[in-house]
């Protein structure tokens, strides 16, 4: 790769409803292949209807192939008119199945005695859900491992040069690695948590060939579920069991603390079945949002951090400084800039220094939602423009969340820094949900 940026999976919901990619999809990827940054990593794409997390998510089947190509060569000819050829350009299309928060129909890998009831934050008085969501079937598992090998052949097809099987953030992959408790091949002990993503990478080198890359993004400490409480404004967690079994990365006696130590055992499963590029990620964005994007303001109806969010920018640090150093020859990319604005390259500087090695590449996610050629100009004139970077506020987020659109969903963007067109579209989001 040509530097050591990477643009991170960042969805915007502006798909079609036959999960095609839609005009504002186009426009930001084009942005991103004129970012700088030598690996872009393209959104979440659903390899089955069933597994999209809301009717504009990308998902890729025969008849979208040719749009989703068109979309790779709107990026690179972005890059090659702006940087002059396309060397050291790497770009990797993640795939997913949304499990639990696939609408309208949610799929589970085993009952979770607390996200059965509360998937998502609220005040801590909300009543429960009250019809549990089904827990998927093995055959049906193993359908799915076809149908992520399927979706890696058309992406070779098209000219990506790897995909992602995304398994974190609470999504049936992510998800199955905490399934300690569920019967049959797919749970139970570490290797039989494993199976579905060691078969799965297995079969897609069986179909896209030894010389595609196979990389995964992997959720090393999913916390417990938060809530709002009566009178208070930071998040608390909910009532959860103890031991807490229900989480990857988690202390079973204390689940508010990180263990890494299952995570690292797993990564070595997915290393043997042919793992070259590892992007690290945390928390469940529905139910504990401060651990996954530490944030300034929360999104509407969210609790204020419950942490000061630098502590979760070293949390994410640590876990990829740890991991790293277990795996000194996997390329590891590092997540958790975003709150620190204008300083996050002298942090990014830092852990790719020489001395410390802490990660091999910088992933920036809202930050280049909100300033695209953030990488460009670092890396052209050795610094960025505080004016320019994300502040952390959370706009994203409220228009991810926003549903009462006639397609079913808003796009997603940065209103601040990118007005035209998305300060209109959150005026618009904001009258929808008061009219609703």
């Amino acid at each position: 790769m040509g530097n050591s940026i990477a643009i991170h999976p960042m969805e915007g919901c502006d798909g079609n409803l036959d999960g095609s990619p839609g005009d504002l999809t186009f426009r930001r990827y084009r942005r991103f292949g004129e970012s700088g940054a030598k690996l872009i990593w393209f959104e979440a794409c659903a390899v089955a209807e069933e597994g999209r997390a809301n009717p504009r998510r990308l998902w890729i089947h025969r008849a979208s192939v040719s749009a989703l190509k068109r979309l790779l060569a709107v990026c690179r000819q972005a890059h090659r008119e702006r940087y002059g050829s396309l060397d050291g350009l790497v770009t990797v299309l993640q795939l997913t199945h949304s499990g639990r928060y696939a609408s309208p129909k949610p799929l589970v890998a085993y009952p979770h005695p607390v996200l059965d009831r509360w998937p998502t934050v609220g005040p801590v008085s909300a009543p429960p859900r009250a019809t549990p969501p089904q827990v998927t079937g093995d055959e049906h598992l193993e359908a799915l491992e076809d149908k992520f090998a399927e979706a890696s052949a058309w992406a070779r097809e098209i000219g990506f040069d790897g995909v992602d099987l995304k398994m974190t953030h609470g999504y049936l992959l992510s998800e199955l690695l905490s399934a300690r408790a569920r019967p049959g091949s797919y749970g139970g002990d570490l290797s039989g948590r494993a199976t579905f993503a060691v078969r799965t990478l297995q079969k897609i080198r069986q179909r896209a060939g030894k010389d595609f890359l196979l990389a995964d993004r992997l959720g090393v400490y999913d916390g417990v579920p938060y809530c709002t409480s009566d009178g208070k404004a930071e998040g608390v967690p909910r009532d959860f069991p103890r031991p807490y079994q229900f989480g990857s990365g988690v202390r079973a006696e204390n689940p508010l603390h990180m263990d890494l130590s299952e995570p690292l055992r797993f990564i070595g499963h997915l290393r043997d079945a042919g793992l070259g590029l590892l992007n690290v990620s945390m928390g469940i964005p529905y139910a504990n949002p401060h651990l996954s994007r530490p944030y300034e303001k929360p999104n509407e109806g969210v609790y204020e951090t419950p942490e000061h969010p630098l502590l979760g920018v070293a949390r994410h640090f640590k876990a990829q400084a740890v991991i790293q150093e277990a795996y000194p020859d996997l390329a590891v990319v590092g997540a958790g800039y975003s709150w620190l604005q204008h300083f996050l390259i002298h942090a990014a500087a830092a852990n790719l220094m020489l001395m410390l090695r802490r990660i091999k590449f910088v992933g920036l996610g809202r930050a280049a939602l909100a300033y695209p050629w953030l990488a460009r100009e670092a890396l052209e004139k050795g610094e960025i423009n505080p004016l320019q970077t994300c502040k952390t506020l959370s706009f994203c987020t409220y228009l991810m969340r926003s549903k009462n659109h006639p397609l079913g969903q808003f796009p997603a963007g940065c209103p601040p820094f990118d007005k035209d067109p998305y300060g209109q579209i959150v005026k618009e989001a904001r009258h929808a949900a008061r009219k609703n």
